[in-house]
């Protein structure tokens, strides 16, 4: 089966899955708004303006008010694969957006997590 490139997939149908994931260890919706917010320069209105619409990855990213120069210093892997070494700049967002809240649900501090 064909592998569906990260940049098509519905952003509006996995954001649940993020927010499940980090609520499954005791972290919020409000959190994992937090940090989406951070990194896409949306505000709390505007993210769940986006969310309504059904979006793919790469439409939500081209339309975000202004992505967060700090997301560079996001380090480490995300499904095996080092987030630095990514080529595609959608899905190193994407992959920027999956390990922040990798990071919330492992019980980090925020400020340590939005990069303070």
């Amino acid at each position: 089966m064909a592998r569906t490139p990260i940049a098509q997939m519905s952003f509006t149908k996995v954001y649940p899955l993020l927010v499940q994931k980090a609520e499954r260890r005791g972290r919020t919706r409000e959190e994992v708004d937090t940090v989406t917010c951070w990194l896409t320069g949306y505000d709390r209105d505007g993210l769940a303006r986006q969310l309504e619409r059904d979006l793919t990855y790469q439409e939500f990213f081209d339309e975000a008010p202004a992505m967060n120069p700090n997301r560079a210093l996001i380090r480490g892997k995300i499904c095996g694969v080092d987030i630095a070494a990514i080529e595609d700049p959608v899905e190193q967002d994407a992959r920027y957006l999956d390990k922040l809240v990798d990071e919330l649900a492992r019980g980090r501090a925020m400020e340590t997590i939005l990069r303070a």
